[in-house]
């Protein structure tokens, strides 16, 4: 398709009229084409499918049929042939008209199609953001450590009314409609009150229990799909145990830790948390200083950008949500959205987006950014290694898919954002400035923490579960303590569907 003449004209809003001229001998190629597949879709009595021949044909349908498919056929080829002669950033479907050679002669045609706008942007070098605070209080540290000894707590019994954190050991029966519910009910369950693992019912009407209680609720639960019947539950209260953290002590510390004393596992806490604080402080420094650039962009984004974004957002959340069985409309009701507002604010996001994308496009060209042909074979090696296939492999694919460009796109906007993050000021609530440069990672390994002499944490007791009926444990026979974990273990072992 050498032998095609184009040229293009500016017009408002973004759009631009590319005007194509095909020669007669190189349309008749198209056109003898178009015989071919007429050749194979009408039936000629002597002929087999696709071998009449093209007189006969022509004879028969005039020679208009076969200029007309060639016209269908082969515009978009003729079309795409000149928006890469022109290199056009086409962003959304053309509007073509045909101006000439539809009954003979050079085929002419004039395209409309609205182009990626190109700006330019002030005030990209000076960029000022403000972040959290990033210092890390001394209840973080206590927090962490306190969750550390959560995983080594004991269980004592008592005898005072259930509150948030204890455990109740169970027999909960569920039914619906006069049927039980299997799935919901369990006997001897040492149920971890304010877990929410059966329905968030349960942890309100057990607070305040005792030990032989026995109580009555309803809850809706969504059984099957679309289906949340009302479920009458029955609960009793076999036995209340209490959770006992082990005390904070250096030989409590050097038998779970590597640490020796109290003071190193803080220190080694308030270090971790430190560089966690650090990186979501550049994570949000890097928001904010997007943020800030979009804003630089003082026109509207291009709907067709805008629609696209959305398209790609949408389709990326139902990806997610596919391995988890939940559709969009669910997602949202789950998350209290109304479609209406979901739709308002994606949109919002989108627009953000694709004026951040023109925005550092005018940062590359701006400050002349450019990409060497061996960074570019260094992300595909790169790109192939985590796809498991060979370089040549993938850049082939990649060039036969028109990609490569993409890829140098993609690196060039990387290193638009790595100049912005050199020459922006990032401060935290407290005017501190935040250093940018990503932490190197730790030459040490995370501290090894030594596991309880369990097989699994109460915390993994499931509902679902149905434990054999077993007889309780006389007052006398029952031990004073035992661990939290142990007793999990030992109640998931007994049970059965």
């Amino acid at each position: 398709m050498a032998s095609l003449s184009t040229s293009i004209e500016k017009l408002d809003n973004n759009k631009v009229r590319l005007s194509v001229a095909v020669p007669a001998d190189e349309f008749e190629l198209a056109v003898t084409i178009a015989f071919r597949k007429l050749a194979r879709e009408v039936r000629i009595p002597g002929f087999r499918p696709g071998k009449a021949p093209r007189a006969l044909l022509e004879s028969r349908l005039g020679s208009g049929v076969a200029r007309e498919q060639a016209l269908r056929d082969a515009l978009p080829d003729y079309y795409a042939t000149a928006v890469a002669t022109e290199a056009i950033d086409a962003i959304a479907s053309p509007e073509i008209d045909i101006t000439a050679g539809e009954e003979s002669g050079d085929v002419k045609f004039d395209a409309v199609v609205e182009v990626r706008p190109v700006v330019k942007i002030k005030g990209y070098e000076k960029i000022s953001v403000s972040v959290a605070d990033t210092s890390v209080p001394k209840e973080a540290i206590a927090e962490q450590i306190d969750a550390l000894r959560e995983r080594f707590a004991d269980l004592e019994d008592s005898s005072n009314p259930l509150t948030s954190g204890d455990y109740a050991q169970i027999d909960i029966k569920a039914s619906s409609n006069g049927e039980a519910v299997d799935a919901l009910s369990a006997t001897d369950y040492l149920y971890e009150v304010g877990s929410a693992r059966v329905v968030p019912e349960l942890d309100s009407e057990i607070l305040g229990k005792n030990i032989g209680d026995i109580f009555e609720f309803t809850a809706d639960v969504p059984i099957q799909e679309g289906d949340a019947p009302s479920v009458s539950f029955q609960v009793l209260v076999k036995s209340c145990q209490k959770k006992v953290l082990p005390e904070l002590s250096s030989n409590w510390v050097s038998e779970v830790s590597e640490f020796a004393t109290v003071a190193e596992l803080e220190a080694d806490t308030k270090s971790r948390l430190d560089l966690y604080a650090r990186v979501q402080a550049q994570l949000e420094g890097r928001d904010k200083i997007l943020e800030s650039l979009a804003n630089l962009v003082s026109q509207e984004a291009p709907e067709p950008l805008v629609a696209q974004e959305m398209e790609r957002r949408l389709h990326d959340l139902h990806h997610r949500l596919e391995p988890q069985g939940v559709t969009v409309p669910q997602y949202l009701a789950a998350t209290g959205q109304n479609q209406e507002t979901f739709i308002a604010s994606l949109r919002e996001g989108c627009g953000q987006a694709v004026r951040a994308d023109l925005a550092l496009r005018a940062v590359v060209a701006q400050e002349s950014i450019v990409v060497a042909d061996t960074e570019v074979e260094s992300e595909i090696e790169q790109l192939a290694q985590r796809m498991g296939e060979k370089p040549d492999a993938v850049k082939k694919d990649l060039q036969q898919r028109g990609l490569i460009e993409a890829v140098q796109l993609d690196l060039a906007r990387g290193k638009a954002v790595q100049f912005l993050i050199d020459h922006a000021t990032v401060t935290d609530a407290a005017g501190n400035v935040i250093d940018m440069t990503p932490p190197e990672p730790p030459e040490a390994k995370k501290p090894e923490v030594k596991k309880p002499e369990v097989k699994k944490p109460v915390s993994q007791a499931t509902k679902t579960k149905k434990p054999a009926v077993k007889k309780p444990a006389s007052k006398a026979n029952k031990t004073k303590s035992t661990k939290t974990t142990q007793k999990a273990s030992t109640n998931q072992e007994e049970k059965t569907e």
